[in-house]
């Protein structure tokens, strides 16, 4: 795999680097991150840490991955000014593992007078009505039919 530098840009307010870069790997797949990390921090005489791949493109067939990637002057900024899901990708940073909630425990088993205490509750209850039939809308009519 050979990577050539693009563009090359300063960035003096955040203390990096920016660069875009273009990576031809012939009979090989898209290059992994921590690879291209290590062959930019060798060109831009930095170390591994310091060198965040934020994008890298490949094309469907194509035998090249087009990238950009920060440089930074010092880990500490690199830390200070990248997005977290970045640090994640380039491993400066351990993704947080959420915890799981403890399974809730099963309700307490009622006993049985209190289970027919209900039973007894709905007995007591007024039996409901049967549905009532709807009113025919228009007597008239159906008196005519029959006739």
């Amino acid at each position: 795999m050979e990577i050539e530098i693009v563009s090359k840009k300063e960035n003096e307010l955040l203390d990096r680097t920016e660069v875009k870069f273009r990576a031809s790997h012939p009979k090989e797949g898209t290059p992994q991150r921590e690879v291209v990390r290590e062959k930019l921090a060798g060109m831009l005489k930095a170390t591994k840490e310091r060198v965040i791949v934020d994008s890298m493109d490949s094309e469907f067939g194509m035998m090249q991955t087009v990238g950009y990637a920060k440089v930074y002057k010092t880990k500490e900024a690199a830390m200070k000014y990248e997005r977290k899901y970045v640090l994640i990708r380039n491993k400066l940073k351990e993704a947080e593992k959420k915890e799981k909630k403890a399974a809730r425990a099963p309700p307490p088993k009622a006993e049985p007078r209190a289970a027919a205490a209900p039973k007894e509750k709905a007995a007591e209850k007024a039996p409901e009505k049967a549905p009532e039939k709807p009113a025919e809308k228009h007597p008239e009519k159906h008196a005519e039919k029959k006739a």
